[in-house]
């Protein structure tokens, strides 16, 4: 019997109108599908899939352990999300072995940040993969905002708020133009990189980019908690060409 084939979906921003006529067709077609979320809530690629998976579909619902209740910079952060992403791939293979095709979704594209790629790495040289590209959040939150990122030999820094604040002025410095993803808690942080590098002003905070509870407005004018879904974007030089 052959083996299934693993197809790992780009969900895009929010919007399921965003996704690709390959991911929805992959998408409905696929007798077993998996996402990420929450241990407390029912993930985000899951509600943009809404009801484009099959009624008579195999789901696995893939909750971590954790979310930030522990540091990055903790040894037992790798070691547990390590297990973890062993458990997914694990789950994922009981069904490629069966001959079962799966679609594993991840919200953006599934290659910047995804956490899809983490079972990719432990079962591409087993099995067939193929990789749907997706909207990426920051060009959704751009696109939102209505504001141009780059021109001409611009050179764009996407820059995660988890850095130190000595790292994230000194990316800050280089770029001119940045997208700060990963906010949440780093929020306070980041604004202080960004006052540091004089570019706060032009900072554009967008909070749900392409959902309905969508956020676009100047950081300056920002104020409490940035939750999961929400990016910074400095924008390049914005000279009339």
């Amino acid at each position: 019997m052959s083996t299934g084939r693993l197809s790992i979906l780009g969900m895009g921003p929010g919007d399921p109108e965003l996704m690709t006529i390959k991911a929805a067709r992959l998408l409905r077609e696929s007798p077993v599908v998996g996402w990420f979320c929450r241990h407390d809530r029912p993930g985000h690629a899951r509600q943009i899939a809404g009801d484009m998976i099959a009624p008579d579909a195999t789901t696995l619902r893939f909750a971590y352990p954790f979310t930030t209740e522990i540091a990055v910079s903790d040894p037992a952060y790798l070691m547990r999300m390590g297990q973890f992403y062993d458990e997914c791939a694990a789950r994922v293979a009981t069904h490629l072995e069966a001959g079962q095709d799966v679609a594993l979704l991840c919200e953006g594209d599934p290659f910047l940040f995804g956490s899809a790629m983490y079972v990719f790495d432990r079962l591409h040289e087993r099995f067939e993969c193929a990789i749907v590209p997706g909207i990426t959040a920051m060009s959704g939150c751009w696109s939102a905002a209505r504001r141009p990122m780059v021109h001409g030999d611009d050179v764009l820094c996407v820059i995660p708020g988890t850095l130190d604040e000595a790292a994230l002025v000194a990316w800050l410095e280089k770029a001119d133009a940045a997208v700060i993803m990963k906010l949440g808690r780093n929020l306070e942080k980041v604004r202080t990189a960004l006052r540091r590098t004089g570019r706060e002003g032009r900072a554009i905070y967008v909070e749900r980019a392409s959902q309905p509870a969508q956020r676009c407005l100047k950081l300056t004018d920002m104020t409490g908690p940035a939750p999961y879904f929400s990016i910074i974007l400095v924008p390049g030089r914005e000279d009339a060409r």
